[in-house]
């Protein structure tokens, strides 16, 4: 059983949704989470993954205020 790979994609995930958590308005955590994840198992590199923002914007309306 490899747990060391997800445990280490969770761990970046978790990393990268605080920068979005500080800025976004109350949203389910694991809508970002999944939305990141999902990028990142399918190639994408962590900077196109924080584009997460991007789908809880279209999808699930948090739209984070512009800086």
């Amino acid at each position: 059983m490899d747990v060391a790979s997800p445990a280490d994609l969770l761990h970046e995930t978790f990393l990268h949704h605080g920068e979005f958590e500080a800025v976004a308005p109350p949203h389910n955590w694991w809508d970002w989470y999944a939305a990141y994840a999902q990028s990142r198992k399918s190639g994408s590199t962590e900077e196109e993954a924080a584009a997460a923002g991007r789908y809880m914007a279209e999808v699930k309306h948090v739209v984070v205020p512009p800086a």
